[in-house]
């Protein structure tokens, strides 16, 4: 600590002095070295010391010492009490034109130094893209897509700042995409850990870009998902989870205009991210099944192709009993109603009745989150529609004339659950054996005083049911 003093009193005494540039750069090591060997202890003095001054200075009259300047500043803004000081100094605004620079090595300092500083500081990310500092950033990205250490502080600098929605505006018209789509490309299949950050940065980078369906789209047609297939395959053995997560994240963001469904169902993404189901890594899991839901949203091709896998609907079944993983077990029964409603198939239907996948669905229809509510019982509806006679058991073994009953009893069930409750006990009455329950449970009396329901829809639908329970022909 005394040689640190000593080197900042140094600093202090000669930064106006360019003869001493030699002495400037020792003490700058120096500083280099306390941080290094005692981060907590150096920080403490360095609070107290004037440097950040000291280091503006430099930076700006003593080009020979910028570089090892800008990499003591983007050490000293590791800690989070520096950054505000480093704010006041303007340190920002004096780094920022270093990024034109062809110096390598001030573009890595100068780039991890403005990262940190502006680390969740949305006012000062703002005030970088009035600057243009999104451009600097595209350029190195181009400019040095050889350079991993670069590339990876460059990335993590656009990840920082993509938050700012008008900024994935500018992101996407400096070409951006096709910068990500190369480096996918150039980096397929290494392994080196260099370069596993640098796929997990751009993945992540790319999930968060897609905004709007044109620049989903845009992505895709550069050929994005065969390179985030490739990614997740070559990580799958390897278990590198952060990565799995990462490309994930982007298929899922990809796969939610309806263009984008149908190429990904042709290049095959289905059947290739299935080999994820053996992942026992409940993050890759969420994501696995958020991917395949997006899939299947609207797609009765690909619901098909998932309700027809056993292993899939094995592997689900599993998920939706993984009590200890509540977004797990949620996520695997919102797929499971998502094939089935999405479908329009006799073979998903017995498919998933064999895997015994249905009880899941009816403990899913009284769920206390209201949109899973719904998507469980419309599930059923339609399974029930396609094919009542092979759930019929399955609907009596997990009491779900019961289940429904209590929904349309519970006066805090929303008006939309109760009205599809409704619409699924009359799908169950073409059902002798369920008509019986029906009739047996009394749900007929609990009908007659939903016909006075506030809600419109409810009373409507309460009408219907009663008259199909008295064989009446709806009107």
């Amino acid at each position: 600590m005394e040689t640190l003093s000593q080197n900042l009193e140094y600093l202090g005494l000669c930064e106006d002095d360019t003869e001493a540039e030699d002495q400037i750069l020792e003490s700058l090591n120096g500083i280099l070295l306390a941080l290094n060997e005692d981060k907590q202890r150096s920080f403490s003095l360095l609070r107290e010391s004037g440097i950040l001054l000291t280091l503006a200075k430099i930076l700006k009259g003593n080009p020979r010492c910028a570089v090892k300047a800008a990499q003591v500043l983007s050490e000293i803004a590791k800690n989070e009490e520096m950054k505000k000081p480093c704010i006041k100094a303007d340190l920002v605004l004096i780094l920022i034109p270093f990024l034109e620079s062809t110096d390598q090595e001030m573009l890595l300092h100068a780039g991890r130094a403005i990262g940190r500083i502006c680390y969740n500081n949305r006012d000062l990310q703002e005030e970088l893209v009035k600057v243009g500092v999104i451009t600097s950033l595209v350029r190195i990205l181009t400019d040095y897509a050889e350079s991993e250490p670069l590339v990876h502080v460059d990335l993590l600098a656009l990840y920082n700042l993509a938050d700012l929605d008008a900024l994935k505006v500018q992101l996407v018209e400096a070409g951006v995409q096709e910068v990500l789509s190369e480096i996918l490309l150039r980096l397929k299949g290494s392994s080196q850990a260099e370069d596993t950050c640098i796929l997990k940065a751009a993945s992540n980078l790319i999930a968060s870009l897609l905004l709007g369906d044109g620049n989903c789209v845009r992505m895709v047609q550069l050929g994005v998902i065969d390179q985030l297939l490739d990614l997740l395959e070559k990580h799958v053995e390897s278990g590198d989870v952060s990565v799995q997560h990462a490309a994930l994240s982007a298929l899922r963001n990809l796969a939610i205009p309806v263009v984008n469904k149908v190429q990904m169902l042709e290049e095959g993404v289905t059947e290739r991210i299935q080999s994820l189901l053996k992942s026992e890594i409940p993050p890759v899991q969420f994501k696995l099944l958020g991917t395949l839901r997006m899939l299947a949203d609207g797609q009765a091709d690909a619901a098909e192709i998932l309700g027809q896998d056993p292993m899939l609907l094995n592997r689900l079944v599993q998920w939706c009993t993984a009590n200890d993983h509540s977004s797990v077990h949620g996520e695997a029964n919102r797929l499971l109603a998502s094939i089935l409603r999405h479908n329009r198939s006799q073979e998903v239907v017995k498919a998933i009745q064999e895997a015994q996948g249905v009880k899941h669905l009816v403990s899913m229809a009284t769920s206390e989150h209201t949109i899973m509510q719904n998507e469980a019982l419309n599930a059923l509806a339609i399974a029930s529609a396609i094919d009542l006679e092979v759930l019929e058991e399955s609907f009596k073994e997990s009491q779900l004339v019961q289940s429904l009953h209590k929904l349309l009893q519970d006066n805090n069930t929303s008006p939309e659950v109760k009205y599809n409750s409704m619409s699924l006990l009359c799908c169950l009455l073409n059902s002798g054996d369920l008509r019986q329950e029906i009739e047996e449970d009394k749900v007929k009396e609990t009908l007659e005083e939903l016909c006075s329901h506030s809600n419109a829809n409810v009373v409507k639908e309460a009408v219907t049911t009663l008259q199909i329970l008295r064989g009446e022909t709806p009107h």
